[in-house]
């Protein structure tokens, strides 16, 4: 079978510089979709969640032909918590298209992404995108993105890399900012001029290892990556290995397909240099080789950023259980379904070492990718309780508690300076470098423990008005820094069932703040708000007015209520206390301590002061 000529570019970018709009031009340019066709923006982001955050979370892959070359395309996130998609998608391409804000310049997490790009020894090319924006600067963007090149420690010739002005949104690429290119042919010529062909064997018995996994209902298991060595023809005899496993897995291909536009397509043959899917076998991991049986040792296994938060999984045992449309509420299911994600993703990994007999300890790389991975499940009909996420600790060489930390940049405004200095240092935050920027906004770099920054997200987000961005990056185990306050509020917990009343609410609300509207079903033991103080306080939610008390039912439609206090997953999850769990169902996020009876609790928290003594 004849080799087509192909190159395969990852395209990477720091959050929210255009990298998926981009690729829908190019989608269009290259004829993909008919003039007339509705086309969803950021076509590529296929998950609900990637388009309400607006984040790509998933790597996925889609091709375009131009001038009889035919373009691998694999969208990667920019997000730290999704480095492990990173590393994966690294090891499959032959060169990365580095995109950069023509107002902002190079980011943090540029920095991430390029640098993982400098080790793999991955050839880059820049694309200054945004170029048509009010503010755009793309001389300066890409005077900054050659200083970043020469920080990060490029090889000279890298320092003379191709580049190009786009605007994904204004569908041109364009070799000089001022220039008048209206399409993207400048692009694609780019990439077919300066992305190498792939380093493959086309000769020798197949090889290729496993980078790509998905599921099909139909088909079960479906695995792919680059063709390394040789070619694949539906009905071969394969086997998969993998580096420190004895056992070796005999299969013959069943289905194989090749990526055409943002389809799978199937086919009967393919040969090295390709990307291909095929099924024929269940049990298959990422790093897996796939090869003719006795031919080849297994590759070396992808090597990806560790995990450094951990967080239990329950089944929901609440007493509202069930009443909110869960279809999948048993521990055994929850265990079931967490398995298949961690089969599928590279970074996300069930704690086998953990004695809970009646939880799923999961490790994972940030909070953000646990919030998804809930988020997930919960839109899947999955009802379950959660543990407050917890970094992971190491024993070093003598004995001694080692953390995570991480570097965290944060560009914000002036004003804002002040209060997230005082935030950072009470997360034991030390500051390493403070910029002022061009348009006089901060950036501030600090070195700070990873559980210091479980909840600081949405915090920083209020402080900075919005205004504020932030990235974090992996900087390896260092000493543990002692305790961090995670709340200063203690919890209003609900001593009996029933609904939230006004007249209770209207009580309690100057002892703090409530988390749910009147008319919510509460249960004994849940958490309906934070306590002004930082001590726990049981309260009546459920209390009715006595028929006897003849206020004026007047006064009663007068009385305005303070506003309830709305959470994302990300911020429930940082609220909790080690003593507290957070319920998910399909329709509702409730905050509950471990133990609902309230003797019982006192007991256990008598039995915990006791032992802490």
């Amino acid at each position: 079978m004849d080799s087509p000529s192909i190159r395969t570019v990852g395209i990477i970018a720091h959050v929210d510089h255009g990298k998926t709009t981009l690729v829908d031009a190019l989608f269009k340019q290259a004829g993909l979709f008919r003039d007339n066709q509705h086309v969803n923006e950021r076509v590529m982001d296929s998950n609900d969640l990637e388009r309400e955050k607006g984040i790509t979370i998933l790597s996925k892959v889609a091709s375009v032909r131009y001038m009889g070359t035919k373009i691998n395309i694999v969208d990667t996130p920019g997000h730290a918590d999704f480095g492990g998609e990173v590393e994966r998608v690294l090891s499959m391409v032959d060169g990365v298209l580095l995109i950069v804000d023509a107002n902002e310049g190079p980011m943090p997490q540029t920095r991430f992404v390029l640098k993982k790009a400098f080790e793999n020894k991955k050839k880059p090319i820049v694309c200054v995108n945004k170029v048509d924006r009010e503010g755009a600067r793309p001389i300066d963007a890409y005077d900054k993105t050659i200083d970043l090149f020469i920080d990060l420690g490029a090889e000279e010739e890298d320092l003379f890399f191709p580049h190009i002005y786009t605007s994904g949104s204004g569908g041109f690429a364009r070799k000089d900012p001022n220039g008048t290119e209206t399409d993207m042919r400048a692009l694609f010529d780019m990439i077919v001029d300066n992305i190498p062909a792939p380093e493959v064997e086309h000769e020798g018995p197949f090889l290729l290892q496993v980078n790509n996994l998905d599921y099909s209902d139909y088909l079960g298991r479906m695995f792919g990556g680059k063709i390394l060595r040789g070619t694949i023809k539906v009905g071969d005899r394969m086997e998969r290995q993998r580096e420190g496993r004895d056992k070796k897995d005999g299969f013959n291909v069943t289905k194989l397909w090749t990526y055409e536009g943002i389809q799978l397509k199937e086919v009967e043959e393919a040969s090295a240099g390709e990307i291909v899917m095929m099924s024929g076998l269940d049990h298959v991991h990422i790093s897996d080789t796939i090869n003719v049986p006795d031919t080849n040792a297994p590759l070396p296994i992808i090597q990806i950023e560790p995990s450094t938060l951990s967080m239990n999984f329950y089944a929901n045992n609440s007493p509202l259980a069930g009443k909110d449309g869960g279809k999948f509420l048993t521990i055994h299911k929850i265990r079931e379904r967490l398995e298949k994600e961690e089969v599928v993703s590279v970074s996300i990994e069930i704690d086998e070492d953990s004695t809970a007999t009646d939880a799923v300890k999961v490790k994972a790389r940030g909070e953000l990718q646990l919030a998804i991975l809930i988020e997930t499940m919960r839109r899947e009909g999955y009802e379950m309780q959660i543990s407050r996420p917890e970094a992971i600790l190491v024993r070093d060489a003598n004995g001694s508690i080692t953390e995570p930390y991480e570097i965290a940049t944060l560009e914000l405004p002036e004003d804002a300076q002040g209060f997230v200095m005082e935030e950072m240092s009470r997360r034991k935050g030390e500051m390493q470098d403070m910029q002022i920027n061009d348009n006089g906004t901060r950036r501030l770099v600090y070195s700070i423990p990873t559980r210091g920054l479980i909840g600081f997200r949405s915090n920083y987000l209020t402080m900075t008005r919005g205004l504020g961005l932030m990235s974090s990056l992996f900087d390896g185990y260092r000493e543990y820094k002692g305790a961090i306050e995670s709340r200063t509020n203690g919890a209003l917990i609900v001593k009996d069932p029933g609904k939230l009343t006004r007249y209770a609410y209207e009580k309690i609300q100057e002892r703090g703040q409530f988390f749910y509207e009147v008319g919510t079903e509460l249960y004994g033991g849940m958490i309906v708000g934070a306590c002004a103080k930082e001590e726990d306080l049981v309260v009546n939610a459920v209390d009715q007015k006595a028929a006897t008390n003849m206020r004026s039912a007047s006064a009663d439609a007068t009385t305005v209520l303070d506003a309830h206090r709305e959470f994302s997953l990300e911020e429930a999850l940082s609220w909790l206390r080690d003593d507290e769990l957070l319920e998910v169902t399909p329709k509702m996020l409730r905050f509950r301590k471990k133990v609902l009876d309230h003797s019982q609790r006192r007991v256990s928290e008598r039995r915990s002061d006791t032992a802490n003594v």
